[in-house]
């Protein structure tokens, strides 16, 4: 196993675009590009997650646990019994703490009182998503979640909605994603890419069997459990194609989307398939490896543009990577979709994965070498403060705030309501929305079997969104909810 100084090497060829020495890691998939690695003799971060100058936790998780752990056993014998029958809401479950938020939904942990097992929540306002054309997205996410399980997945396990918001309960990973250990300066290791290679392959390869391109594979949609594990989420920009069709939206984030894509968009033909998603995996695993992307690619490139790129400019490896692992990303990163690795099958038979032992890898059976720190919680600390100090419409507050608006609306005449238009788009949400109960779905399907437990927090994760989607007509809506496009 190659060191990562060996690894990196400082003197090789960096990708046209790439950053000079100094500059800061990107903040996100469309933030300028990374520094080169430091020069020889310079400490390195650790791929078991030591950081250069191993920062103080920012949350003191495992002491919160602890804490929470003990006051939740006292309350064991007064935990609440919930009917049966009634459908899970927001009363079901205790608020913790913020973890996360989108362009109009936000994530927080939560706690189901009479399981008191742990989730993700994610929460979407109704208003929001409509003024910003995001309701079929929704609703394709909600659609395509409820029908899918797997082991690498952010699996959905409730969703129910209110007045003001939608809500999705899904698999808790307290690991953090990629992008926040890329910010943290993680160096990964080939062994550790390896083996987010081989999870992400069973997981698209699932996805597959189900007719779903997933469309966003990228280092923030990538969550570990407490293990180290891999888990994709993000379900908001994925199609379902079936019967030999092809997708044709321009989707995705660019610096990840595969050159097909853009190909299908400027000069039309027949469409994509799902290939792309196994190019995005290849620029992730270059990016982890490297500290920057194979492309210099930003979401104001035209699409014009990357068309041009693709077919002008190479991708640079570094010298010092395994030969098997650069021959690995040569052909995941091969512009021609016929020629790219794009199956389960291929990847098996790739020599730099000769060795993965594929039975135990798809139980978790197979340990990762980089492993979150149990110490903290991997996430930006100013969500919490952000819901605590600057949301007008915090979600612990609800409660009190829905209570107070009924009790007006009730008061007011129909006459007068302000934006009947809105309010008409609202009770068509109302009306389609799904209600999901994966606990009770399990129990119907075996009787005999007690309640399934969901994950604990190590085992789980959250899921944030962006995209388009595809249900039946919102006929309220029209022009407000249009679909966001076509495949």
């Amino acid at each position: 196993m190659r060191s990562g100084a060996e690894r990196r090497g400082s003197s090789a060829a960096a990708p046209p675009g790439s950053p000079p020495p100094g500059r800061a890691r990107p903040a996100g998939p469309d933030a300028p590009t990374a520094p080169p690695p430091p020069a020889a003799g310079q400490p390195r971060a650790r791929d078991t997650g030591d950081a250069r100058a191993q920062p103080r936790p920012l949350f003191p998780w495992s002491k919160w646990k602890k804490r929470m752990g003990s006051s939740m056993s006292a309350a064991t014998a007064r935990r609440p019994v919930f009917d049966d029958k009634e459908d899970v809401n927001l009363d079901h479950f205790q608020i913790l703490r913020a973890i996360g938020k989108g362009s109009f939904g936000k994530v927080c942990i939560v706690q189901k009182r009479d399981t008191e097992k742990m989730y993700a929540m994610k929460y979407m306002n109704k208003q929001q998503c409509i003024e910003r054309d995001e309701v079929r997205n929704v609703f394709r996410e909600l659609e395509i979640l409820q029908e899918i399980e797997h082991i690498f997945l952010v699996n959905l396990w409730y969703s129910f909605q209110d007045e003001e918001d939608m809500f999705m309960v899904v698999d808790l990973l307290p690991g953090g994603d990629l992008r926040y250990h890329l910010q943290q300066n993680v160096q990964f290791s080939e062994d550790t890419v390896r083996l987010y290679i081989c999870e992400m392959a069973l997981a698209l390869d699932y996805l597959r069997g189900q007719h779903i391109i997933h469309r966003d594979v990228k280092p923030d949609n990538i969550l570990l459990d407490e293990r180290g594990h891999a888990h994709l989420t993000d379900f908001n920009i994925a199609t379902i194609i079936k019967g030999g069709e092809r997708a044709t939206a321009l989707a995705g984030t660019k610096p990840y989307m595969a050159p097909e894509i853009f190909q299908s968009f400027v000069n039309g033909g027949t469409g994509y398939s799902f290939e792309v998603d196994w190019w995005s995996v290849g620029v992730m695993a270059y990016e982890l490896l490297r500290g920057w992307r194979p492309y210099d690619i930003h979401s104001g490139n035209a699409a014009e543009s990357l068309v041009q790129l693709f077919s002008t400019v190479s991708v640079q490896y570094v010298p010092t990577w395994s030969k098997e692992m650069v021959a690995l990303l040569r052909k995941l990163l091969t512009v021609n979709p016929k020629h790219r690795v794009c199956s389960l099958k291929d990847m098996q038979a790739a020599p730099a994965l000769a060795d993965v032992l594929w039975t135990e890898l798809s139980e978790k059976k197979v340990e990762p070498a980089f492993v979150p720190n149990k110490g903290r919680l991997h996430c930006d600390p100013t969500f919490e403060l952000e819901e605590m100090i600057l949301e007008s419409r915090p979600l612990h507050k609800k409660k009190k705030r829905l209570a107070k608006n009924r009790s007006r609306d009730s008061s007011r005449d129909s006459s007068q309501s302000e934006n009947d238009y809105l309010q008409d788009c609202l009770d068509a949400i109302q009306q389609d929305f799904v209600v999901f109960n994966r606990e009770k779905l399990k129990r119907s399907q075996d009787p005999t079997s007690e309640p399934l437990p969901a994950p604990e927090p190590g085992e789980g994760a959250e899921a944030l969104a962006d995209g388009e989607g595809a249900r039946s007509a919102l006929h309220a809506c029209g022009t407000i909810c249009p679909s966001a496009g076509s495949g």
